[in-house]
């Protein structure tokens, strides 16, 4: 599967300048977010990619719609994809929220606060990327499979830190799955 991170959102401009939480939460992409998302469906439109995932944050779901766009996917919401809680920017809009802004998506799996109300721990924000990992195991469709997530949730996985729109292929099951992550010996 590959995992994607989303693009530049307002929150990420305004912290990479002055390295204070900006407050913002649940960011909208930024115009460089948006292009970095429009560059990222382009890059992901030979992978073969059928299957789409995405995190219930805004600018997930914003970067997610680019990549449905050009490659004629439907968009899957998962919550267990979500950031760690841990700023401003990751708490997250009510499932009514998004499910008007959204229409033709799927929320109703999510309670209508789906969000950590407290800071994650590691330890936490490992367990609940174990469970994915373990489904997405077993998934006839893993190597078609693009997840738009988050920093953290890649780290957890990969143990990578990667950029805005930027991506990492990863199979729980690969050869080297286990020495990627602590989330990868679960």
């Amino acid at each position: 599967m590959i995992l994607l991170r989303h693009g530049e959102g307002t929150w990420n401009r305004h912290f990479h300048a002055v390295r204070v939480d900006a407050g913002i939460h649940d960011p909208a992409l930024t115009e460089t977010g948006h292009a970095q998302a429009r560059a990222a469906a382009e890059r992901l439109a030979g992978t073969g990619a059928r299957r789409l995932i995405a995190s219930p944050y805004r600018r997930t779901l914003e970067t997610a719609s680019r990549i449905a766009d050009r490659l004629g996917l439907d968009i899957e919401v998962e919550p267990l994809v979500r950031e760690r809680c841990a700023f401003s920017c990751d708490q997250g809009s009510p499932a009514s929220v998004l499910a008007r802004d959204w229409p033709m998506l799927d929320f109703g799996a999510l309670d209508e606060i789906w969000w950590g109300r407290r800071i994650e721990s590691q330890a936490s924000l490992e367990a609940r990327a174990g469970v994915f990992l373990r489904r997405m195991a077993e998934a006839s469709d893993l190597a078609a499979t693009i997840v738009v997530t988050h920093w953290g949730f890649i780290r957890a996985v990969t143990g990578q830190a990667i950029g805005n729109a930027e991506q990492v292929r990863f199979m729980p099951n690969g050869p080297d799955a286990e020495t990627r992550g602590q989330t990868a010996r679960h």
